[in-house]
């Protein structure tokens, strides 16, 4: 496989942020809104920013397999929402109470607890209105990806795993398999649905998207807690060392930082080697994996 030049996966990535940042804010855009204040949080907790990493993979495994980037916005988006949805959330004084975000306000700092609760409820719901307004021969598979990936066998099931794991000490396995619904179902679900686009829901490839995904999920995570350690608030634009000062059992704090950093490094090896059958069309998806965890922040 091919490697892409650096300035290549910049240009994907700028292409992906501007295509699904364009379909997020028509969300808003000539829209009467029923209640201004909600509008304001969901434009607050949705259009600040942030990497848009899951719309991303949306695009790269949809194009590996050869969708069209029209095909592709309303998922893209609609994962993005429900991320969105998830941080607002995740912020919240009953969950890890946050008061940053993207280097921000978070929503229920700028604006109040009531609202981002209903801020994070409106865009949940506008997913999959999204979702569903986009006529697709395999739509209902669609939705059920997305549906599966966000509440109580996925992401939701994390974050209540997450909670259930604060001040006690769960083994690596045990913090892997709370973070493969947290983190990883939403990662794992982008890249499912942008290949579900493409073709049908039993083809192989999608099974080695599936892996590839699962793979890159827990690296992911695994970096966020190196991060953690090593970062400052500035640059991460959220507060940084939260989760040792809230005694949330993490990767560093189970492996020591140069095992977490061995950890994350294989499993990037692991994600290249799942993308084999895709051939020289998953050089980006590749490029993407090494990419997140070579950041700086």
């Amino acid at each position: 496989m091919v490697a892409m030049q650096p300035s290549q996966l910049a240009t994907l990535r700028q292409t992906s942020n501007a295509r699904v940042d364009a379909t997020l804010a028509a969300l808003f855009d000539n829209r009467p809104a029923v209640a201004p204040r909600l509008e304001a949080a969901m434009r607050h907790g949705l259009l600040a920013g942030g990497k848009r990493l899951r719309p991303l993979l949306v695009y790269m495994a949809g194009q590996a397999l050869g969708a069209k980037d029209d095909a592709l916005d309303a998922p893209a988006a609609a994962i993005e929402l429900i991320h969105a949805y998830s941080l607002i959330h995740d912020d919240l004084p009953a969950m890890d109470d946050d008061d940053l975000r993207r280097g921000q306000p978070t929503v229920h700092k700028a604006f109040d607890e009531a609202s981002a609760i209903l801020a994070g409820d409106a865009l949940q719901a506008l997913a999959f209105e999204v979702l569903a307004s986009n006529a697709h021969p395999r739509l209902s598979h669609l939705v059920h990806t997305l549906a599966s990936a966000s509440g109580r066998d996925g992401m939701v099931a994390g974050q209540a795993l997450d909670l259930d794991a604060v001040g006690d000490h769960p083994d690596v396995d045990a913090l892997a398999h709370m973070h493969a619904h947290k983190t990883g179902a939403l990662i794992v679900a982008a890249v499912r649905l942008g290949g579900l686009v493409a073709v049908d829901d039993d083809d192989p490839r999608l099974d080695a998207l599936t892996r590839y995904a699962r793979a890159i999920g827990l690296a992911f995570q695994i970096h966020d807690d190196i991060l953690d350690v090593t970062g400052d608030t500035v640059t991460l634009g959220k507060t940084s060392g939260a989760d040792a000062a809230r005694a949330k059992p993490t990767y560093p704090s189970l492996l020591g930082l140069a095992g977490a950093q061995r950890k994350a490094h294989s499993l990037i090896d692991e994600a290249i080697a799942a993308l084999a059958p895709l051939g020289e069309r998953a050089a980006p998806l590749a490029d993407l994996a090494h990419y997140m965890i070579e950041r700086d922040h």
